[in-house]
């Protein structure tokens, strides 16, 4: 990069930050902290909102899993964050919102008990620090082979983890919301100019088609139909018979001519599992809820996800394509013009970066991707003190204290979080993907969590039924990430192969929990009502309630368009999805 991107670079991420360090002057209270005072119109929500599902590993990591699985990929955001999105605002959090809450996981206790309160905190402090970890990985990746600094690019990343937990802590979402805001607009600059570019270099889509057929007959069509099976494929070559035994445990076909284990998801199945997991990031997700309980209004925060929606309907197309158009200039990683430790999938974004922009454009795509990962050092450097402190340290261990207090240990932990999130590293940085590695922990811990949100929203299954599904969702989850070590490592089977299939998983894990919870409330009888209770909190937890009421919001108003435009943009989503890309 040349001393003019790096001048683009350091101004407009730079004046973000110093803007956000000034907005963060105002915060005093807690109700400030981590609800930025109800104050947040519905336009910032929703830019801030798109800032953080499109952030910095959805430009690199995500670009990644398209580079294998193909456009069947954007149906997570097109339908499933879309739909989501319109449950979320129009009915999960509404009562929530009612009620004064600061966190989703707080409903749980509301609505179950306690305990699934607090396996709801520490399961989204455990996926979102993950997240974390793929953005520190994204950026090592970006800054090494875009920056060309090589290992030393691991100082860039601390020190923009830094910088973004200083100002988060300073802030909290008063400041974090509206550097999201601002980030959002440089994101959707960049990934559009490296999409320009990467369209001209491999033809449009008919020169895209063409180059992947060449490398490979049909598998343009694999790629960039949703309605194609999925096929995923692993290189067996030169390993022994027994060897080549043990992975087949785990499911798959040998063909000896290829050399290859290969598995055959049909699309309908990947389609609905992607739908799954992007539910489970909208729903289950605090970093979402937290903006939206920051509304100043229900109108609001219903209208926040429409913004957020239509965006992401467009950009999103942009980002991910790219992934693929990597793969038809370069069909296998080990083609990439890059050290043997970087010719990975996740590699395919800044490899198109360096090789594609030309001086200007490099540094707006390199300034996206360094904006996209400070919205989320900042998102969940926000998010998840807020769980740990308010649901299991305030909830359980230390209830009565005063506002500042919380505050001040609200930002000792952030900066704990966004760098505990290292430890993630070595788990990411291997061939099959970042991508593929989160899929993995979303289908073990957060799709159990998202069938106890949906369960409670939308039946009267009994209290006692969460803890039950939950245990078991999880422990199946559990079991799923065990199985590969023990099929390889010593030869045993704990799970039968479509068990251990990536798609049939995550729906497996829905059903298993949500049946899990009927099954209990057969036993145990349905609740009269699937309203949550009011609980009896005290000490701070309920003393910052009127903290967060001292703002009034505003009496809801024509809640009618919001949630058609809402049920419009799922609708465009699915459409796109089902009939134009299938």
């Amino acid at each position: 990069m040349d001393p003019l991107d790096w001048t683009i670079v350091l101004t407009l991420n730079g004046g973000i930050i110093l803007y956000g360090l000034l907005r963060g002057r105002d915060t005093r209270s807690s109700a400030d902290w981590f609800l930025a005072g109800r104050t947040l119109p519905w336009w910032m929500i929703g830019l801030s909102l798109y800032a953080t599902v499109i952030d910095a590993s959805d430009l690199v990591a995500d670009s990644g899993g398209t580079y294998a699985v193909g456009v069947s990929y954007l149906v997570t955001n097109w339908v499933g964050v879309t739909g989501g999105w319109a449950l979320l605002a129009n009915w999960i959090a509404v009562p929530m919102y009612r009620a004064g809450m600061y966190t989703n996981a707080e409903y749980l206790e509301a609505r179950f008990d306690l305990s699934t309160r607090v396996v709801s905190a520490l399961v989204q402090a455990l996926y979102r620090t993950l997240v974390l970890g793929i953005i520190a990985t994204t950026l090592y990746l970006v800054l090494s082979i875009v920056g060309g600094w090589g290992v030393s690019a691991w100082w860039g990343v601390v020190a923009i983890a830094a910088l973004a937990t200083a100002y988060t802590a300073f802030g909290g979402l008063r400041s974090v919301a509206v550097t999201d805001a601002l980030q959002s607009l440089i994101m959707i600059a960049s990934s559009i100019a490296l999409f320009l570019a990467a369209w001209a270099a491999v033809g449009g889509w008919s020169g895209m088609d063409a180059k992947l057929d060449a490398h490979r007959h049909g598998l343009g069509e694999e790629l960039l139909r949703v309605g194609s099976d999925d096929v995923s494929r692993q290189s067996v070559a030169g390993e022994s018979p027994d060897a080549i035994d043990r992975r087949l445990l785990l499911g798959g076909t040998h063909d000896p001519e290829s050399a290859e284990i290969f598995s055959v998801t049909p699309s309908w199945l990947a389609a609905l599992a992607w739908i799954i997991i992007g539910l489970g990031y909208a729903v289950v997700n605090h970093t979402q809820s937290m903006r939206l309980f920051g509304a100043r209004s229900e109108w609001d925060m219903r209208m926040a996800v429409v913004v957020s929606g239509l965006i992401l309907l467009g950009v999103n197309f942009t980002n991910l394509v790219i992934g693929i158009m990597g793969r038809a200039l370069y069909p296998e990683p080990g083609l990439m013009p890059l050290s043997a430790a970087l010719q990975v999938r996740d590699s395919v974004f800044p490899l198109l970066v360096s090789e594609l922009t030309t001086t200007g454009v490099r540094g707006l795509v390199v300034a996206g991707v360094v904006a996209a990962s400070f919205s989320t050092f900042d998102s969940i450097g926000s998010t998840v003190p807020s769980l740990l402190v308010r649901d299991i340290f305030a909830r359980i261990f230390v209830p009565y204290r005063d506002d500042r207090y919380y505050v001040a240990t609200s930002r000792i932990l952030t900066p704990l979080v966004i760098f505990g999130a290292f430890a993630f590293v070595p788990l990411l940085l291997q061939e099959r993907g970042m991508l593929m590695v989160l899929v993995d922990w979303i289908g073990a811990f957060v799709v159990p969590l998202l069938a106890v949100y949906l369960m409670g929203a939308f039946t009267r299954v009994h209290r006692s039924s969460a803890v039950w599904g939950l245990l078991a969702g999880i422990l199946y989850g559990t079991l799923k990430l065990l199985a590969p070590f023990f099929a390889t490592a010593h030869g045993v089977a704990i799970l039968p192969p479509l068990f251990l299939n990536n798609y049939a998983s995550t729906v497996i894990s829905l059903l298993l929990t949500a049946g899990v919870m009927v099954a209990v409330t057969a036993v145990r009888g349905a609740e009269a009502t699937r309203e949550p209770r009011a609980l009896k909190e005290k000490g701070w937890l309920a003393s910052s309630k009127l903290g967060a009421w001292a703002n009034q919001p505003a009496s809801p108003k024509g809640l009618g368009l919001p949630v058609a435009l809402g049920a419009a943009t799922f609708l465009v989503g699915a459409f796109l999805s089902f009939v134009v890309f299938w």
